[in-house]
């Protein structure tokens, strides 16, 4: 019996129609209506989620000091990872909710949303635990130097914020699996719900109860609390095209397996990532004082540099929001074989993704001294000497950005999550750890700081060259499939 396609009947019913079906409209609306329709929710739930982190920031260096800022900065890494873990089962179950529907394989659809929910579950359970049990060992490792006034507000604010991991986990990896049915809304209007209690709770808790960092971290759980409800809520509704039902699960290592290897790139970037944010950390430590010619010079540059991952943040959320955006689109369209439609969406995202980064880089080009100022009003000199130098310096090929983002995720919503681990790979690990390391000893701080531009160039070279050959795969197949004429629901 040959494989269902999207045009075909599965179990007796008939495939998804628009009108009929949410996700049936991913593989007949134009690909420019799709992709705004799927993307500004996904952007504004992006930009949304960033203000977890940088609310919490600019609360933290207006309401505590500037050195409260370097110690949310030493927790990073591991605040990452917790990400990392989220983003393995809740973006692979996702790639694959949407392959699956567009295949028409419903039931398979489901089981893999079900098995993300547990999966998350016990991650969260997990993670708590472990740091909880380990949390001086943790911190003993995150970069800070002997005597850093930094670590006693990274101590306070991680404790608290393991509380609510498990929050964390079912509430921004399922966010990923409503997307991919469809319903891109519902993700934004959960974010946002979060990330406004996360601001009125900031207000109250630091400026108002003067708890300092222990407020931002309680506000941040309360809100993941409240997310991680609003998004489960609708996920077990009628209104959810596939619903989860823990009652009819049957663990299957098969579909884990599956799961997360749809899920590995994101996961290995973010990943990645920590590390990258853990070698950051201690190179501020090692030649901070000395660039920045304080005795608290380690402290300064961890905060200069916290502030500017913010700015970093607050430009890429919107490329992360595209990429979400895309998704579905791509994954429904390649599993149906529709290729021309595939590599339309692919484009388009690019171009949209390369024009957000364009408008910030000339925004942290020309106001760097205004950007950290919102964090650190009466910063010190040595942090207003450091911090808008190395904005300018780290975001010097931001504008090629976005192109490498969005082409990393075209492999994994396409089937080839190796490809796009490597790509990962490239930017934020091959490339830049070891010109971090060589730059640093050869430049100290200011040498560390240019490692990031270089390692962009280099992996937007290479990320080019593969993605070309691809582009030119994806037209002989639409060729393949349809002969030479592209049939008009296509065009």
């Amino acid at each position: 019996m040959s494989e269902p396609t999207a045009e075909t009947p599965v179990s007796g019913e008939p495939r998804a129609v628009k009108g009929q079906d949410a996700a049936g409209r991913l593989g007949t609306e134009p690909i420019s209506k799709l992709l705004f329709r799927f993307s500004i929710p996904a952007i504004t739930g992006m930009l949304v989620n960033a203000l977890y982190n940088v609310v919490d920031r600019i609360f933290i260096g207006q309401g505590v000091n500037e050195i409260a800022l370097g110690g949310i900065s030493l927790v990073l890494p591991l605040m990452t990872i917790g990400m990392a873990v989220a983003m393995l089962f809740g973006i692979g179950a996702a790639n694959m909710i949407s392959m699956r529907l567009g295949q028409g394989r419903r039931q398979e659809a489901e089981n893999a949303l079900t098995h993300c929910f547990f999966l998350l579950c016990g991650a969260g359970v997990l993670i708590t635990a472990l740091g909880l049990i380990f949390l001086e060992p943790l911190l003993s490792i995150l970069g800070a130097q002997d005597g850093s006034e930094a670590l006693g507000y990274a101590r306070d604010y991680f404790r608290i914020t393991l509380y609510g991991f498990v929050f964390f986990q079912v509430g921004f990896g399922l966010s990923h699996c409503t997307r991919a049915q469809g319903f891109p809304t519902v993700t934004m209007v959960g974010m946002i719900m979060g990330a406004v209690l996360n601001i009125i709770l900031d207000a109250i808790f630091i400026l108002g109860f003067q708890w300092g960092v222990r407020g931002a971290a309680w506000a941040t759980v309360c809100s993941q609390i409240a997310s991680a409800i609003y998004i489960l809520n609708f996920i077990i509704s009628k209104k959810a095209v596939i619903r989860l039902n823990p009652r009819s699960f049957k663990p299957s290592p098969a579909i884990a397996m599956q799961i997360m290897a749809f899920g590995s790139s994101q996961f290995l970037l973010q990943f990645l990532m920590s590390g990258v944010q853990l070698l950051y950390n201690t190179s501020m430590g090692w030649y901070g004082a000395a660039a920045l010619g304080v005795s608290n010079g380690g402290d300064i540059a961890l905060s200069g540099m916290n502030i500017n991952g913010a700015i970093m943040m607050l430009i890429l959320m919107p490329i992360f929001g595209i990429n979400q955006g895309a998704q579905p689109i791509l994954g429904y369209n390649y599993g149906a074989k529709r290729y021309d439609r595939v590599r339309r969406t692919y484009l388009g995202a690019v171009v949209a993704a390369t024009i957000i980064c364009i408008f910030g880089f000339v925004v942290a080009q020309l106001f760097p001294v205004q950007l950290i100022r919102i964090f650190a009003p009466d910063g010190s000199p040595a942090l207003m000497r450091f911090a808008p130098w190395a904005m300018r310096v780290m975001l010097l090929m931001l504008p090629l950005t976005g192109f490498q983002i969005i082409s990393a995720n075209f492999f994994v919503v396409t089937g080839r999550p190796k490809i796009s681990i490597f790509l990962s790979m490239l930017r934020q690990c091959i490339i830049l750890l070891p010109c971090m390391l060589i730059f640093g000893r050869i430049w100290g701080l200011w040498g560390v700081v240019a490692a990031a531009p270089v390692s962009d160039a280099f992996a937007f070279v290479f990320t080019g060259i593969w993605i070309l050959f691809e582009m030119r795969k994806l037209r002989n197949a639409q060729v393949g499939v349809h002969g030479n004429e592209i049939p008009p629901s296509l065009k």
